[in-house]
């Protein structure tokens, strides 16, 4: 490829090197130069430009970034490929898994020479659908067609594949927990919802539950019942810590005829983590951290079994490095690689599908200043700059939108299970959303005292290459409403269930959370009883 600043004449039909303006038009770089962009230059003024042509045995960067991820991603059903763009292409998780890398074939690939990169994902990453796991790039305008056959060599005749993706397999999943007077049960309760959670995660259905003194005859057997119930993995979480191999939990196992492959991890949270197995059933004796739904040992030893991936004691020694987790939030997805505009494409998810179950009637529906509430609420976004603007309905879905009628450019979407929880508005709003929208802001639509300044503020605040991938507003020292999230969350955002919203995802990713000051009245009051509607229409001017 030659690669220099040529007198005009010689430009046509080669690539751009450098934005240029010509006239009232942005010529980008990457631009194949035509007959008619050499006139238009030559009319702006131009004699000269850098560029890239191509010579006679040169593959392309789009050519050669497609060439090589369909090679890495060959033979794979669960890895799935974005569209070329500028040199590269992003490869994709189709399901929920664990990545398995092959880490030295990988450095030889990176190896080969400066023009061909891959990036990955760590090594047994966990990952939900949707989730990009690697992204191949072509750093130069193109590359010489025998370095691509090198690097397609390679990535063919390795023993194991550069990128393996492996869905989690169903399992039958028992839980145990040993019980002491002075353990709550309303621990051992919530426990078994985040064990469920933490499953769910990993493609599971809810554990068998069981409970048992905490003494070795007792989770004997337990353990011997759930063996028997035909158990593919034991869970064992115990009242009191697992301290020494000669403890409650270990000895149970090696009673039962189990062997303890190893206890302990260097990983934290999640030192006492204990591995273990009866035949061929593996057996986890659990660190007191597992009560907690946020991330530990537990999830990255779990996620390999479940996925069908084996994994020893020195699997589990070799964790230590990176295994420091707790002062740092869960790692957010990376950001997908898309043409870039002039300005993020953000839309906006209004959510107007409650039951309105503390108000008595469709708080949404009701009178202000002569017109319903969420007519407010959208009206008021409309005025801000979103690429777009979507409503989910529900409850009276015909009703709520009725009231919009007059309001046109909307995208208008029903939830029809909105009765399990804001969790399924939510869902059905992020699935509305353009393919190519870079961020999400989600409104709820009985706010309506929400300003069309605050939305624009929310927006301009809005950087994620500079760190600020999440704004929300903020009064008083308290977060509220509307929540600003980076395309990176989506995939997060579809797995919550409930009314609990995304705040679990606001939470892990603290470092990543812009927070804008705004009016207290804007984000905190909502209608949602029948006082506050009264509250709203005596402080409001009629």
């Amino acid at each position: 490829m030659i690669f220099a600043d040529l007198p005009l004449a010689d430009c046509e039909g080669a690539i751009l090197a450098h934005s240029q303006r010509v006239g009232a038009d942005m010529f980008r770089k990457g631009r194949v130069l035509s007959t008619v962009d050499i006139a238009a230059l030559r009319a702006a003024g131009h004699d000269r430009l850098t560029v890239a042509k191509l010579e006679a045995d040169d593959v392309t960067e789009n050519d050669a970034a497609q060439q090589l991820a369909e090679a890495i991603a060959a033979g794979d059903p669960h890895l799935a490929l974005d569209p070329v763009f500028a040199g590269r292409v992003n490869i994709h998780a189709a399901t929920a898994g664990v990545l398995a890398l092959d880490s030295a074939a990988i450095d030889a690939l990176n190896g080969l020479d400066e023009a061909i990169t891959l990036a990955t994902l760590p090594p047994y990453a966990a990952l939900v659908p949707g989730q990009m796991v690697a992204t191949i790039k072509i750093i130069p305008y193109a590359i010489p067609r025998t370095l691509l056959d090198q690097a397609l060599t390679r990535i063919r005749n390795t023993a194991q594949p550069l990128l393996r993706l492996h869905p989690y397999q169903p399992h039958r999943v028992a839980l145990i927990q040993t019980e002491l007077s002075s353990l709550k049960s309303s621990v051992l309760d919530k426990t078994e919802r985040v064990t469920a959670e933490r499953l769910a995660a990993m493609g599971q259905v809810a554990p068998s539950a069981s409970r048992c003194a905490h003494t070795i005859p007792a989770l004997s057997a337990a353990i011997t019942e759930a063996l028997k119930a035909k158990a593919e993995m034991i869970l064992v979480i115990g009242a009191s810590a697992i301290s020494d191999r000669r403890d409650v939990i270990p000895a149970a196992i090696t009673q039962e005829g189990g062997t303890v492959d190893h206890f302990g991890m260097p990983v934290d949270p999640g030192n006492l983590l204990l591995l273990a197995h009866i035949g061929a059933v593996p057996i986890l004796g659990l660190p007191g951290c597992a009560r907690s739904i946020k991330l530990n040992g537990c999830d990255w030893v779990m996620q390999r079994l479940l996925a069908g991936l084996t994994i020893g004691a020195s699997d589990i020694r070799a964790l230590g490095v990176g295994g420091l987790l707790a002062e740092i939030p869960s790692r957010p997805q990376p950001r997908e690689a898309r043409p870039q505009s002039t300005a993020p494409k953000i839309a906006a998810i209004v959510l107007a599908a409650g039951r309105s179950s503390r108000m008595g009637r469709n708080k949404l529906l009701l009178d202000l200043r002569g017109k319903p509430i969420v007519a407010h609420v959208v009206e008021t976004v409309a005025k801000a700059d979103f690429a777009e603007i979507i409503v989910v309905t529900g409850h009276q879905a015909g009703k709520v939108k009725a009231a919009l009628d007059s309001q046109a450019g909307l995208k208008i979407v029903e939830a029809r299970d909105y009765a399990a929880g804001m969790a399924a508005s939510l869902k059905t709003g992020l699935k509305a959303l353009s393919p190519d929208i870079d961020a999400a802001m989600v409104i709820l639509g009985d706010m309506p005292q929400i300003s069309h300044g605050l939305l624009a503020r929310l927006v301009a605040a809005y950087q994620p290459l500079d760190g600020r991938a999440i704004v929300l507003p903020v009064a008083d020292g308290k977060r509220g409403n509307p929540v600003l999230f980076d395309r990176r969350f989506f995939a997060d955002m579809a797995l919550v269930d409930g009314d609990v919203g995304a705040r679990h995802i606001i939470g892990g990713n603290s470092e990543l959370v812009m927070e804008v000051p705004a009016n207290a009245a804007e984000i905190f009051v909502d209608v949602d009883t029948p006082e506050a509607y009264r509250q709203l229409l005596a402080g409001t001017p009629s």
